[in-house]
């Protein structure tokens, strides 16, 4: 593993950043801003907690809340009409048949999430989402994961709240543990998904993405399976100024993963999966090009880190890339913008790795 790894602990917490105008009405276009019956202070007005217990009996960092009881059946419908304009763009009708089962509260991390699940009373399938304190950065992290990812994604906002729809997968730290050399995968998928994975994250800027923040679905083919990385954490988009902290690879907890590609992985096919990558990511970018334009046009007027911060990631990008054009950029929305250009100039050619860095992305 190269000796710049980051190190999470000397990293400082980052603010949460309001929606500004401009991104409000971005939002509204695309009906991703909307009125909403329940309110995040409503939510925080619960009576008792008590400790939610994992499959095997730990302790998680959850707590079960509960309400007055003369305020839950209003709430539990509004939560239900929550979900239906969540899911279905507000037709309750298919959803009368939903029951709210539990509702839990995490007070770790920037957004203090609730985690509604919301059960089908006709086969008891359950399914969750999320609500949560409203932050700029995570905002355009759920958007630009819409857009230049595989993975499509619905959240809605309302004034200082977001929601978000539950991300399935196996945690990443769970799957190191417990699925990275089963016998049942295909190493090369692996480490192909792991390169595709890294690049996604560099090029649109999505930062800490260390094992547990993000998930791994196994998808059965009739050849082997497939494997596909979701991020599920979208709080540290566009803020550090570090280069590395984009790149999983980086990172302590991520050092199995690392090992393992440079393990079944040579340099030129790490080389194809990443360059794969980036030409899906231009294709994506061009199928959404208006949108995706007025988004970076918001968020490059939006200042989401400080400027001491932009200045060191525009150094960092412009040595990488061998480009001056990153060192006249002036906010992180600027510098994705580039970025994805930067891909658009060398698509085609070779970018070389910087010098003494061991990639397998």
């Amino acid at each position: 593993m190269p000796g710049d790894a980051v190190n999470i602990h000397q990293t400082q917490k980052k603010p949460s950043y309001p929606i500004i105008g401009e991104l409000r009405a971005y939002l509204h276009r695309y009906r991703r801003d909307r009125e909403l019956p329940v309110s995040y202070e409503r939510l925080r007005d619960f009576q008792e907690t008590a400790p939610l217990i994992d499959a095997d009996g730990r302790p998680t960092l959850w707590e079960t809340v509960a309400y007055r009881a003369e305020d839950m059946r209003t709430l539990n419908e509004d939560l239900k009409r929550i979900y239906a304009l969540l899911k279905v763009d507000g037709d309750f009708s298919v959803m009368a048949h939903l029951y709210i089962d539990r509702i839990d509260f995490c007070a770790f991390g920037n957004s203090q999430p609730f985690r509604i699940r919301i059960v089908n009373a006709y086969n008891d399938n359950p399914d969750h989402f999320y609500i949560k304190k409203a932050d700029a950065s995570r905002v355009y992290g759920l958007e630009l994961e819409h857009l230049l990812s595989p993975n499509r994604l619905s959240f809605l906002t309302c004034g200082g709240m977001l929601v978000e729809e539950h991300i399935p997968g196996i945690p990443g730290d769970v799957f190191v543990e417990r699925w990275l050399h089963h016998s049942d995968l295909k190493p090369i998928r692996v480490a192909k998904e792991l390169v595709k994975f890294n690049e996604r994250c560099f090029i649109r800027l999505l930062g800490d993405m260390r094992s547990y923040n993000f998930v791994v679905v196994i998808m059965p083919d009739f050849e082997d399976a497939q494997i596909r990385i979701r991020a599920m954490d979208f709080d540290q988009q566009s803020y550090n100024g570090r280069k590395n902290y984009y790149l999983p690879q980086f990172f302590k907890e991520n050092t199995p993963l690392a090992l393992y590609c440079l393990k079944h992985l040579r340099y030129e096919t790490s080389l194809q999966y990443q360059r794969e990558e980036q030409t899906l990511m231009l294709q994506r970018s061009e199928i959404a090009a208006h949108r995706l334009g007025h988004l970076l046009q918001v968020m490059a007027h939006d200042r989401i880190a400080p400027d001491e911060k932009v200045h060191q990631l525009r150094e960092g990008l412009a040595e990488h890339f061998h480009s001056e054009r990153h060192l006249h950029c002036q906010t992180m929305g600027e510098l994705v913008r580039e970025n994805l250009e930067t891909l658009r100039r060398h698509i085609g050619r070779p970018v070389a790795p910087p010098a003494g860095e061991e990639e397998f992305a």
